[in-house]
């Protein structure tokens, strides 16, 4: 009966070691953000004042530049494709926005890939997406003409996020 009573004292002792530790972990997580995670989630490590350096690229060549981090393997950059069909669009209206497309892929690979989803930009990079901040794509990365983040949206964006990056747009 002893041995039970053991068994039941150490479980519980086990239950109340784990429910501290996930205690601890969801504070750490929920309680103690930076203000650019609580502000905007969708930045994911690619803060607002960031400067990027992309190899080739003058950014005084337009007054904006968005930066499209996609990946011929993504399957939320394909799905995306109608709202890259738009910012294209809206490209064409604005003559001091520039789309640069970047892929971890060959630049050959990446037209190909863009030109059967019907997207439209300005230049293809090939670089690897860590080196822009970027850990997943599809990312977008608005700068200014000095190279440095104004805002920033990862993931396939719904209807509102999407709306969100064209006002950015001037």
């Amino acid at each position: 009966m002893k041995i039970f009573k053991r068994i039941e004292f150490a479980a519980n002792l086990a239950i109340i070691v784990v429910a501290i530790l996930l205690g601890v972990v969801l504070v750490r997580n929920y309680v103690f953000r930076s203000p650019a995670q609580t502000q905007n989630p969708a930045l994911a490590g690619i803060e607002t004042g960031t400067k990027i350096s992309l190899s080739g690229v003058d950014w005084n060549a337009s007054k904006q530049t968005l930066i499209m981090a996609l990946s011929t393997k993504c399957h939320f950059c394909s799905e995306s494709a109608p709202f890259y069909q738009r910012l294209a669009q809206e490209r064409a209206r604005n003559l001091n926005l520039r789309i640069i497309a970047v892929f971890p892929q060959t630049s050959q690979e990446s037209w190909e890939y863009l030109k059967g989803l019907a997207v439209h930009v300005d230049d293809v990079r090939q670089s690897e997406l860590a080196s822009l901040g970027v850990s997943g794509t599809p990312t977008l990365i608005l700068l200014n003409n000095q190279g440095v983040v104004e805002d920033s949206w990862r993931g396939k964006l719904n209807d509102d996020r999407e709306g969100d990056v064209l006002r950015r747009l001037q």
